[in-house]
This record gives structure tokens, C-alpha cells and sequence, in this order.
């Protein structure tokens, strides 16, 4: 009898975990992140003066400007959030000065407006800022954010080994811990693209990797660690073929709307900012380009023209394309550059960069494009039909001259024009 009884106890057992197993694989396969996320983040702007109530206003700045309704969804609090050390169990301490009501309190606010919750921390001993890192103590750290309610973590690499071996050691033992933590939060990897994360990120459990140093408020020069919007694309060339649904290329966050007056990117006053065709351009190319849209302005205080170039439908469309596929550059012309995306349901997103400080002159056909067949072309800033192209001139029954073939495009200097590419089905008597 007590051996029958245990064999029932047994196939009870077997059916529980046969239950289970599917959605437990489901769980450890499921996928962050299938377009690329989207949100703010509070170091360009604020760098260390970051606390509670700021980043409560933002989270409200959020809803009321709509940046909601369209996608933006993370609230991601950077550097200087932390105590001054750990508790003497090893577990994270906020600063109750700039956060005095803790942490699951602010997650519990950023959840009721329907947003997420994002916080950082480094693979090193310390965090760029010299407050605790999180080596050693990642078990520790992903259960705290996950009873905080954290829903992404964003992981820097100060004060940590240079090589590529350790770094992947340590962002692995994260990204492992993240997984075990019972809570979904998105990894974002940041080793400033020095050790190809590209190759080896999404192993590591990284939703995203960053692709370079810094991002500065400026549009061309920089340097090594302050990195330009123009030195930051010329990075980007060939990494296309690493981007997809759950990992994406990050070129940093967008300055959109900061005018030189970020407390990070301004690199205190040595930048002065760029123009508003220059942010336009940045928000086009980092759309291109499926990067995650990370705006770090003062959301309370948007100008127009800030709160246009960040919510354009549009653009944003072409971001969040399901297909998942990054722009490549595939035309160079004096100083125009030429990109292609290909979007789902057979359209194509194509942007028209000129890099120079003058304004130029374009002819864009489809013979560059390296596609057949007539196109009906919107541009997505103008938000109108910017005409047809086709192969070569066509004419209708009648004679009359229906496809120019090429489209003459004027653009300004630093201004990427932003095309949608769908086929033209003629009119009944063409």
C-alpha cells in the first residue's frame, strides 16, 4: 500500500513540474525589449542633482506632454542615487536625502502613472560617481531592485578590469542574477562600446550595449570620451547585422532640448549645444538606427520645438518597427550621406543626412536605393507627400509626365531629411 502511495506521490510530482515547465521556459526564454525601449534618463541634464521629487515631476512630465501615449514608458534614475555605503548586510542603501522615502515608494509612484522604473549601477568596485559598485554583491542587488520594483538596470564598467574577458565575466554574473531575480528588468549593458559588446552582449542577458563613450552636446568634434553626434554615427557603420528584437545598438541617450545647458553634456560650458535642425537630425539618425530612445531633457520645461522633434509620430514609427532591422549606410555623395531601413510590409524608411554647414542639393533615385518598381514617398518631419520615384521617367496614356524618376531634395546644414518608401499602385487610366 505505501508503495502504490508513493508512486502516486511520484506521478503527482511528475504532472506539477510537466505543468510548470512550459511556462518556466517561457519565462527564462522571454524576450525584453522586441523594439527598442524608449524613455528618460536623468544624466544629461541633472548628472548628480537628481532626487525624488524630480524625478516624480518627470514621471508626471511625462504623462501630461502625451510622451506616454506614444511609447515612452522608462523613468531611469542615474549615478548618485546611492548611500554613502551598503547596509551590513551588503544590501544597497539609498540616500535618504535625495530619496527619503526609498525607493519601492518612488517605483510604486513611477507604476501608477502607467511608467517603469529604470536605476544604475557599475561591474566595478565603485560606480563612476565613487559610490558602491555592484561586483560581488550582484545576487544581493538584483533581489533589491526586484522587491523595489526596479524594471531596468543600467550597468556602467568604472573602476572594473580592462579586458574583455572580465568584463563579460561580470556582466554574465548580472545579467544571471537579473534572470534569477523573480522579476523582469531589462539589462542595459555600458562599457562604452570598448570591447565590442555587440559580439558578446545579449549572452550576457543585455537587452542593449552601448556603442561608444559619452554622448556630448555637440554636433562634430569632441573627442576620445566626449563624443559628438557626428563621431558617434561614424561608429555605427557595421553593426547593423547585430541589432534585433532584445538587442539593440545604443549610441547613448538623445540631447534633444538641452541647448547646452545639460549639467553632463555641457561638459561645464565647454559646449555650447546644437540648433534645433541638429537635434531633429539626431533624433532621425538614432530612429534610423533602432537605438534606444532615451531623452535626458528637462521634461517640465520642453520648448516646442523639443517636445515636436521628441513626439513625432512619425519618426518614432519608423523606430518602433516591428521588423527590428537598423539602418546601413549605403550612399555617400560629397557630404550627404544616404541611409536605408527596411520596415515591415515590404516599405523602406530612408534618411538623407548632409553633414556639411552648408546646404545642399540631392537627387535621390532608386537605382541608389537599390529597389525596383514605382514608390510613393511621405517625408515624416513635413508630414506630406514629397512625390514618386521610380527607375526612370513615366508617363501616363495620355502623354503626361506622372513619375519624375528621381526627387530633387533640398537640405540644410546638419538637417537629415526622413522619407517613408511605399509602392504606388497607379490611378485606373495611367
Amino acid at each position: 500500500m505505501l508503495k502504490i502511495m508513493s508512486i502516486f506521490a511520484g506521478m503527482k510530482k511528475l504532472l506539477f513540474i510537466l505543468l510548470i515547465l512550459p511556462s518556466f521556459v517561457f519565462a527564462q526564454n522571454k524576450v525584453l525589449c522586441p523594439t527598442p525601449p524608449m524613455g528618460w534618463n536623468s544624466w544629461n541634464v541633472f548628472a548628480s542633482d537628481i532626487n525624488e521629487k524630480i524625478v516624480m515631476e518627470i514621471a508626471d512630465a511625462m504623462v501630461s506632454t502625451g510622451m506616454s501615449k506614444i511609447g515612452y514608458e522608462y523613468i531611469n534614475i542615474d549615478d548618485y542615487w546611492h548611500a554613502d555605503t551598503r547596509a551590513v548586510d551588503g544590501k544597497p542603501l539609498v540616500d535618504t536625502l535625495k530619496f527619503p522615502h526609498g525607493m519601492k515608494y518612488l517605483a510604486d509612484y513611477v507604476h501608477s502613472k502607467g511608467l517603469k522604473l529604470g536605476i544604475y549601477s557599475c561591474a566595478g568596485n565603485m560606480t563612476c560617481g565613487r559610490r558602491f559598485g555592484g561586483y560581488n554583491y550582484e545576487e544581493i542587488d538584483a533581489k533589491a531592485y526586484a522587491e523595489w520594483g526596479i524594471d531596468l538596470l543600467k550597468y556602467d564598467y568604472c573602476y572594473a578590469p580592462a579586458s574583455r574577458k572580465a568584463a563579460v565575466e561580470r556582466y554574465t554574473k548580472m545579467g544571471t542574477a537579473l534572470k534569477n531575480s523573480g522579476r523582469d528588468i531589462v539589462f542595459s549593458i555600458c562599457e562604452w562600446g570598448i570591447r565590442k559588446p555587440w559580439l558578446w552582449g545579449a549572452e550576457a542577458g543585455g537587452s542593449y550595449w552601448r556603442t561608444t563613450p559619452d554622448i556630448f552636446d555637440v554636433w562634430s568634434g569632441g573627442n576620445l570620451w566626449m563624443m559628438s553626434v557626428m563621431k558617434i554615427l561614424k561608429r555605427q557603420q557595421g553593426l547593423e547585422k547585430y541589432a534585433g528584437p532584445g538587442h539593440w545598438n545604443d549610441p547613448d541617450m538623445l540631447t534633444v532640448g538641452n541647448y547646452g545647458t545639460g549639467k553632463a553634456t555641457s561638459a561645464k560650458g565647454l559646449y555650447k549645444g546644437m540648433n534645433d535642425t541638429e537635434y531633429q537630425s539626431e533624433m532621425s539618425m538614432w530612429c534610423m538606427l533602432n537605438s534606444p530612445l532615451l531623452a535626458s531633457c528637462d521634461l517640465r520645461s520642453m520648448n516646442e520645438a523639443t517636445r515636436n522633434i521628441l513626439t513625432n509620430p512619425e519618426i518614432i514609427a519608423i523606430n518602433q518597427d516591428k521588423l527590428g532591422e537598423q539602418a546601413t549606410l549605403i550612399h555617400k555623395a560629397g557630404k550627404i550621406w544616404v541611409y536605408r531601413k527596411k520596415l515591415e510590409g515590404g516599405k523602406w524608411a530612408v534618411a538623407v543626412l548632409n553633414t556639411s554647414g552648408k546646404e545642399e542639393t540631392f537627387e535621390l533615385n532608386t537605382k541608389m536605393l537599390d529597389i525596383d518598381g514605382i514608390w510613393k514617398t511621405v517625408d515624416v518631419w513635413q508630414q506630406k507627400e514629397a512625390g514618386l520615384l521610380s527607375p526612370e521617367p513615366t508617363k501616363g496614356q495620355t502623354g503626361e509626365l506622372i513619375v519624375p524618376g528621381s526627387i530633387s531634395l533640398t537640405v540644410k546644414p546638419h538637417e537629415t531629411v526622413v522619407l517613408r518608401l511605399e509602392k504606388f499602385v497607379a490611378k485606373v487610366g495611367y
